[in-house]
């Protein structure tokens, strides 16, 4: 059974993270033989250039009929003066909301800490 997967590339580097991401999820569908199929949309600033609002009715038919989505960042320095009510980070939330998502969970590795008490770089750096 083939599953949809919506890519949002976002802006500033999402589009280029989400292209090694897609590169990525292309060998693993060969190599495990899984069925998918990917569609792309606009979120954020580059909807905004666009269409003029930053969570296109378009994307979000696309996410509703969707099995995942992989979002890349949204939001850059290029937006910063627009009123607050387009910018880029309002497609963040819409999508959030009316998706019903409430979670932005990331992989976290905490480390010991060190055996040093002296944490300031160059003496940690000696003592190793």
């Amino acid at each position: 059974m083939s599953k949809k997967i919506l890519v949002l590339p976002g802006d500033g580097i999402g589009p280029e993270i989400i292209s090694e991401a897609v590169g990525v999820l292309e060998a693993i569908k060969e190599k495990l033989n899984l069925e998918f199929e990917l569609d792309e949309a606009l979120l954020g600033g580059a909807a905004i250039d666009a269409t003029g609002v930053p969570f296109p009715d378009e994307t979000l038919a696309k996410a509703q009929a969707s099995d995942a989505i992989l979002l890349g960042a949204v939001g850059g320095p290029k937006w910063d003066a627009l009123d607050t009510a387009i910018r880029p980070e309002k497609g963040l939330l819409g999508i959030r909301s009316r998706l019903d998502l409430f979670g932005n969970l990331r992989p976290a590795i905490l480390y010991p800490q060190p055996l040093h008490a002296d944490l300031r770089f160059g003496n940690w750096c000696r003592n190793q």
